[in-house]
């Protein structure tokens, strides 16, 4: 009776570490404001292929010459990139420093320079990572 106690403590132990671990993990969608996405030409100053987040640094040329750098995260994890085709070896070599890109994002609700990364295409066009439609931004209100 005493050695299924134990390992009847050490199970829920077990479950309610991984509990923990689950709660923990913060809430990405929630971080961020998809209501001012704003798409830009941007160049690539590094790129992360992380865990649990991969992350993209990019610089923004505004109309007045200012340059803002900008920190991304991107919703899906590594593995979500590998079963579609975005080995680290691709990405790297997609988004290379001092690649030019165009990239949509979300910032923070915290404000800052920080985002979320909801699609990157090459100057070209060509659809270089995409998280699935992004929703359009609202719509501006006319002038009268």
């Amino acid at each position: 009776m005493h050695a299924r106690t134990t390992a009847a403590i050490a199970a829920l132990a077990c479950v309610w570490l991984g509990t923990a671990t689950l709660v923990a993990h913060h809430g990405t969608n929630i971080s961020y404001d998809r209501s001012k996405q704003f798409t830009a030409k941007a160049v690539v100053t590094d790129f992360k292929y992380l865990n649990p987040h991969v992350q993209l640094f990019f610089d923004v040329t505004d109309d007045k010459g200012k340059v803002r750098h900008w920190s991304g995260e991107l919703l899906p994890n590594p593995a979500m990139l590998l079963r579609n085709g975005w080995t680290r070896k691709r990405s790297v070599e997609a988004l290379k420093y001092g690649s030019t890109v165009i990239v949509t994002a979300a910032p923070a609700r915290a404000g800052g320079d920080t985002a979320l990364v909801l699609r990157i295409e090459s100057e070209s066009g060509e659809d270089l990572l995409s998280l699935g439609p992004v929703p359009p931004a609202p719509a501006a209100t006319p002038a009268r």
